[in-house]
């Protein structure tokens, strides 16, 4: 995942703060595991090794949330070798067959002198506000990068959970697309199939009505198969209106959403800024979503007003539906917002839902333009 570039003054007091830290946990962790090393033909060496490792793990864990906080960065835990059997021996053969353990232990290596450039770089950033302006957001994001290469997981476990990613997206997708044919074929067949038997049915009528000489009762009856029809063409406008309205196409997020949330019946308020217009898949997922999303709200909240927010970032379109109802709502297995979900995970997108009780509930879909 690339590094973004963290605010400057995060930046500045990261390069200037992490030095003590640095020269702590180099001294501590080198010392311990020399000490170990020493005295490992002496048995006594193995728990000192364990207290090392055990050390270097606290310290590593402590950098990624102290990167994440003052640089913006996100460093997942590296995947651990797990022991093989109970007991002191297994767990440090464990430690010390991981590949994570020495790439955290060349990284504490590393870091001390790393730390002494990047605390003299902070230094000159305070005394030169051009450079801690223009050089220190930039050495804070290289240094996210080291840190991610070196403490986060290795090439092959991130290619491993991307694999396993795509393929639950894929799974859900298969699902969502499932789902959606059946609501298509249960719509289609409770709403207008129903509305056009009873328009051929009335107009068959009509026509024994008209072999009978009947003029009132053939005006009656094809009367009631045009109410039918105009209701079976309504009804089939808005199941196509659910699939890919034509005004998003046409006219894009805005006025589609706008649509949309006029024929509601509470007040909704709209912010759309998608410029530059993301691609039709992201697009219909986000018409989809805020379209279930509002007929919840409508339905089952008691909100009495509702907000929609898109917007775009260079790589995600984030969308946040938000009600003032009385809460309550989580994604449960095969319910609506579990639907919403997977249908975001076909682009793979991802949804979280916030409803603490008494609310206020906040649907959130994170889309890439780019997958």
């Amino acid at each position: 995942m690339p590094v973004t570039r963290p605010p400057t003054m995060r930046a500045i007091g990261f390069l200037v703060l992490s030095l003590p830290i640095r020269l702590a946990a180099f001294v501590l962790i080198l010392v311990t595991m020399l000490a170990g090393v020493a005295t490992t033909m002496l048995w006594i060496g193995i728990p000192v090794l364990l207290v090392a490792t055990s050390l270097m793990r606290s310290y590593c864990a402590f950098e990624r949330r102290w990167a994440h906080r003052m640089l913006g960065v996100t460093i997942s835990e590296p995947a651990r070798r797990r022991p093989a059997g109970p007991g002191l021996l297994a767990v440090w053969q464990a430690r010390l067959l991981d590949p994570a353990t020495w790439r955290e232990f060349a990284f504490v290596l590393i870091a001390f002198p790393l730390g002494i450039v990047e605390f003299v770089a902070g230094v000159v950033s305070i005394a030169v506000p051009p450079f801690g302006i223009f050089v220190a957001p930039r050495i804070g994001t290289m240094h996210g990068e080291l840190a991610a290469s070196f403490l986060g997981p290795n090439r092959t476990a991130q290619l491993e959970a991307r694999t396993q990613q795509l393929r639950n997206s894929r799974a859900r997708g298969v699902d969502a697309v499932e789902a959606e044919r059946r609501r298509i074929e249960r719509d289609l067949h409770d709403g207008a199939q129903q509305r056009l038997v009873s328009v051929a049915m009335s107009l068959g009528r009509a026509q024994l009505k008209l072999d009978l000489d009947d003029p009132t009762a053939v005006r009656e009856l094809i009367g009631a198969a045009h109410a039918d029809a105009k209701l079976a063409v309504s009804e089939l406008r808005d199941l196509a209106r659910g699939i890919y309205p034509p005004v998003l196409q046409d006219r894009g997020l805005d006025a589609a959403l706008s649509s949309l949330t006029a024929r509601m019946p509470i007040p909704i308020e709209v912010e759309v800024t998608v410029q530059p217009r993301p691609p039709a898949p992201v697009e219909t997922t986000t018409y989809f979503i805020v379209s279930e999303t509002l007929t919840n709200v409508t339905k089952h909240s008691g909100a009495d007003r509702a907000s929609v927010r898109v917007t775009r970032d260079d790589d995600t379109v984030v969308v946040e539906i938000t009600d003032n109802g009385h809460g309550g709502a989580s994604m449960r297995p095969g319910g609506g917002l579990a639907g919403l979900a997977d249908r975001a995970a076909t682009i793979d997108g991802v949804l979280t839902v916030v409803s603490p009780a008494g609310g206020p509930t906040v649907v959130r879909a994170d889309l890439p333009v780019r997958w």
